[in-house]
């Protein structure tokens, strides 16, 4: 399955994609794709609602706005350095254990939806990251048990403001969280849209220039290995998502480094996980 919100922001409603591309409205089941529906078997229980009512489940016409494709989850964690070439590029040594740190939940928009340069900010810079969802709540969990704990991807940009970042007392979270930072979407693409998740090609333009361009093969640590470590540290749950990296190619470490600027234009995708494209504006209250 692949699950949409569509509508306006904060008042979406949830639906699926159908392979056609047609958007389908599935309010009329009573789920939303919040943290109560995939802790509860929602996925199953939407399953067998649409073998019964798809056929007259209504359609969503093409111009009505994409939202972010899960409600708010409790957290987003994102992992830095996990791409080998990206590692590269920064000239660091390869981390010895995933660096993990969040990014604010307030952050989350659509995956069309504009990205706004933040109040004070002037170093914007891109991530294309494929994201996991956590499908169940999870404590401890092995990593040879870790998928069965994840119920699907989602395409993420993972925009940072690198003066935030950087410059403000080297707290990652303040460069990460600004409004619009996170993008998410088209659809989440349940577990088993994806065969292996560790062999999708991955990239990203800016004003129509291949800026990112790799495959999650490349990943030092992959998608178990990744949720059962940050479930050692913490309790993920249902609907929590884990950002997982990003490969070479983000403005930083461009000869000269290059940000964003508003009238700027970002397209991204993760394949089987659809595009998004972001069009960049100037600040405005």
């Amino acid at each position: 399955m692949k699950l949409i919100r569509f509508g306006e922001l904060g008042r979406e409603k949830p639906g699926i994609l159908l392979s056609d591309g047609t958007r389908v409205d599935v309010s009329a089941s009573g789920v939303d794709f919040n943290e109560e529906f995939f802790g509860k078997g929602g996925l199953e229980i939407l399953d067998g609602w649409l073998g019964k009512n798809i056929s007259k489940a209504p359609r969503v016409e093409p111009s009505v706005r994409w939202g972010a494709p899960i409600c708010r989850p409790s957290k987003i964690v994102c992992v830095g350095l996990n791409y080998s070439d990206h590692v590269k590029e920064t000239g660091q040594e390869a981390p010895k254990e995933p660096v993990i740190f969040f990014k604010s939940t307030s952050a989350i928009v659509g995956p069309y939806d504009s990205v706004m340069i933040p109040k004070g900010g002037n170093k914007l810079d891109w991530e294309v990251e494929l994201a996991v969802v956590i499908g169940k709540e999870a404590r401890y969990v092995a990593k040879e048990l870790a998928l069965d704990f994840v119920a699907g991807y989602v395409l993420h940009n993972d925009y940072s403001d690198r003066g935030f970042q950087l410059e403000r007392g080297g707290q990652s979270v303040k460069g990460k969280s600004a409004d619009t930072f996170a993008p998410l979407g088209p659809f989440v693409a349940t577990r088993d849209e994806i065969a292996d998740p560790g062999r999708l090609d991955i990239w990203l333009k800016v004003n129509g220039i291949v800026r990112q361009k790799g495959n999650t093969a490349s990943m030092m640590f992959d998608i178990p290995a990744l949720v059962s470590y940050v479930n050692q540290f913490m309790t993920l749950l249902p609907g929590d998502v884990i950002s997982t990296g990003s490969p070479a190619g983000v403005g930083m470490r461009l000869k000269p480094p290059s940000y964003l600027k508003a009238g700027d234009v970002v397209e991204l995708g993760i394949e089987g996980l659809g595009e998004s494209r972001q069009n960049v504006v100037a600040y405005h209250s």
